[in-house]
């Protein structure tokens, strides 16, 4: 084996990480309102969302040609590159679950990519274009344009419903919400998972293994849908809980309103290729349903904190992604890859046994909301 296939090897652990990282990062784009009313059990509702998050990454790949080629200018970037963005992802990925936040898990990668192609090649490697219409103008209308659309769903379902026995609508919308949370975890695999379909393939293309602009081989699809999938089903607890019980006290017809919105403007987004953030897409859905719903609290310190997170996301995944280029490139080649690699598993294992001293479990996750998301006191420690 030669020390160009070590280099590629890491580069493709290190993206299917990534993707482990997002599905758990992002289970709660999809279950938490189902969590959180009691429509499903949380190990069911991460289980169910981990299939569909299988079968959505097999139906579109318009967001992984995006990331491919639609950003930076692939004759210009590296593997090194890729794998320094990689670690910028990673590391912010790992940082906002240990606090809770739902950050964009989509913006960390990109970032970490732009950061590191900045710090590699400079300012005209990048797609600017591309940046803009495809990430920056998704990340702020797209949040807006769901919450709008949930709080409408859910004024409407109150007002339709306003006769019916509340015990009889909270049952027959725990069983809609089944459905509607169904379709944002199909969704979310259409989105989330093609991105590191897309940054594998940008490293083959850089490695001069693929052709410019060719789409991502079969191998690559599979590998990135069971990966998701696998980071789905071992549920992101710490995330789940802050989106089910932090943003709103939720009932089930809010619940199906949030998911029926995420679920339309995700898949409305893939469809034409916009790599947009599932997070920010389920949290304005979720602070929509509670604007749409007479009496509800909403919680905006909470939502103010993590609109600011989203802010600081692609600068700060940038910035790591290009400190990690030129502390790769400083040491050399596979070996200086090789060192970054060792630090990012190292740092992921500080992370995990750091977050087992305030665990957030199946069993703690609907804890009533103190304001932290860590309940008090906090059960025994399961996988998050």
């Amino acid at each position: 084996m030669t020390s160009n296939d070590v280099l590629m090897a890491l580069v493709v652990v290190t993206a299917l990480a990534f993707d482990f990282t997002n599905g758990f990062h992002d289970t709660g784009n999809a279950m938490a309102t189902s969590i959180a009313t009691g429509a499903l059990p949380p190990r069911i509702a991460v289980a169910l969302s981990g299939v569909l998050n299988l079968v959505g990454a097999f139906l579109s790949f318009s967001v992984a040609a995006t990331i491919a080629s639609g950003l930076v200018q692939s004759h210009l970037v590296t593997p090194t590159v890729v794998f320094a963005g990689l670690v910028g992802g990673i590391l912010w990925n790992l940082a906002t679950w240990f606090f809770g936040i739902p950050s964009s898990s989509s913006h960390a990668l990109i970032g970490g990519v732009i950061g590191s192609t900045l710090a590699a090649a400079g300012g005209h490697a990048v797609l600017w274009h591309g940046v803009v219409s495809k990430v920056i103008l998704p990340a702020v209308l797209s949040p807006v344009i769901a919450g709008v659309v949930a709080a409408i769903g859910t004024y409407l379902v109150y007002r339709l419903t306003r006769e019916m026995a509340a015990s009889a609508r909270g049952r027959g919308f725990k069983i809609g919400q089944i459905g509607s949370a169904s379709m944002v975890s199909l969704a979310h695999g259409t989105n989330d998972a093609q991105k590191t379909m897309g940054v594998i393939t940008l490293a083959l293309i850089a490695n001069g293994s693929l052709h410019s602009g060719a789409k991502a081989p079969t191998w690559v699809i599979v590998s990135c849908a069971l990966a998701i999938s696998l980071g789905t089903y071992v549920g992101g607890w710490r995330v789940i809980r802050a989106l089910g019980k932090g943003l709103v006290e939720i009932e089930a017809p809010q619940g199906m309103a949030a998911e029926s919105a995420s679920a339309a403007v995700i898949l409305l987004s893939s469809n034409f290729g916009y790599s947009l953030s599932t997070t920010h897409v389920a949290t304005g859905s979720i602070l929509g349903s509670g604007v749409g719903k007479r009496g509800a609290e909403v919680r905006w310190g909470v939502a103010g904190r993590m609109a600011t997170a989203w802010i600081l996301t692609l600068p700060s995944a940038g910035v790591v992604g290009a400190l990690a280029d030129d502390a790769a490139r400083g040491v050399g080649g596979t070996a200086g890859v090789s060192v970054i690699f060792v630090a990012l598993v190292a740092g992921s294992l500080a992370f995990y046994l750091r977050s087992r001293q305030t665990a957030v479990t199946a069993g703690n996750v609907n804890a009533e909301w103190t304001g932290s998301v860590a309940p008090v006191p906090a059960t025994a420690a399961s996988p998050a």
